[in-house]
């Protein structure tokens, strides 16, 4: 049960953080200068790290389903189906935190 609900929040999660990470350039639509240069120079590495932590979580999913159904691998599998929604969210707020937004 544990890789189904992970699924059902994680896949959601991360796509709502990716769609977010492309439209925050319009963020700075308005600016110029010094300023529109540190928004790009600092979105582009945001958004490096909000594709290897999306990617990170998606192989994290994978692992969740991999392991075998048995009795055996279930807390394995129950941490790292918590560990797939959640690695998204901290790749989310590590976006927002590297980006300076103007």
């Amino acid at each position: 049960m544990a890789p189904v609900v992970s699924s059902v929040v994680t896949v959601p999660l991360g796509l709502l953080a990716l769609v977010y990470g492309a439209l925050s350039p319009m963020e700075c639509d308005s600016c110029n200068g010094a300023v529109a240069e540190r928004f790009h120079d600092s979105w582009t590495v945001g958004w490096t790290v909000l594709w290897i932590g999306l990617l990170i979580a998606l192989a994290v999913l994978i692992a969740t389903w991999a392991f075998p159904h048995g009795l055996r691998y279930a807390p394995r599998r129950f941490v790292l189906a918590l560990a797939a929604p959640a690695t998204v969210v901290v790749t989310f707020v590590a976006f927002m935190a590297l980006v300076d937004w103007p």
